[in-house]
């Protein structure tokens, strides 16, 4: 248990024997996209699912890893994969958009990958120091970036309703850094693969548990498996 009352936890069996949480957020990163693929970088630009996105959407559906999404409030970023991944997961549903839940807005750096960027003296300038809190050329810092998630989060926790929120790979990260502090991974740890993520169950008292989506997809039986 960490100073905040974050328990971690991966195995499954841990939501069969938990008291009844108050709260469920269910946090998934958006499919895969051109972005994605190619490595660069891409917050304000509103790009659509990659067709491999959408494949691999499909069939992790398919493969069970997501729990059952029935009586959860749905939020979306409001961008483009962002609803796209909704759509292919849940067909057209009612939900609503939070602009809070954006990924950071790289600027100058938009749609430009390291290799791009690299002999680039603003780029050099952005990544060197605290990198965190340097801004980007037209853009925003890592930190007025964690500023407006974390203002979200603390929304979503007064409003105590199950909630799923389709967002992306850097806010996912931020989220769980604050959350589980004590847990040793650094924010690229945390960020899950396109189309996966964490369930986290609030128990009041800012005790929190999670599950990783990974844990919940069913695996092929092995003998002596450890």
């Amino acid at each position: 248990i960490s100073a905040f009352g974050a328990i971690r936890c991966r195995h499954p069996a841990f939501l069969r024997i938990a008291p009844k949480a108050e709260m469920k957020l269910l946090l998934l990163r958006h499919g895969a996209t051109e972005a994605t693929e190619r490595r660069l970088y891409c917050g304000k630009t509103d790009l659509p699912l990659s067709l491999s996105g959408r494949r691999e959407l499909l069939r992790l559906k398919e493969k069970g890893i997501y729990p059952p999404m029935e009586g959860y409030r749905i939020l979306t970023s409001g961008m483009l994969r962002c609803e796209q991944t909704l759509a292919l997961l849940c067909g057209e549903v009612p939900h609503e958009q939070n602009r809070a839940f954006r990924e950071m807005d790289f600027g100058d750096f938009e749609m430009h990958s390291y290799q791009e960027l690299q002999n680039d003296p603003a780029y050099r300038e952005w990544i060197s120091g605290d990198y965190r809190r340097n801004l980007c050329p037209g853009g925003e810092s890592g930190v007025i970036q964690k500023a407006r998630v974390l203002t979200g989060l603390r929304e979503l926790i007064h409003q105590g309703r199950d909630t799923l929120l389709i967002t992306h790979g850097g806010v996912i990260s931020i989220l769980m850094e604050d959350l589980f502090p004590d847990v040793e991974k650094n924010r690229f740890q945390w960020q899950p693969k396109p189309g996966s993520g964490y369930l986290i169950l609030y128990f009041g008292c800012a005790v929190w548990a999670l599950t990783n989506l990974c844990s919940l997809t069913p695996k092929p039986k092995q003998e002596n498996a450890a």
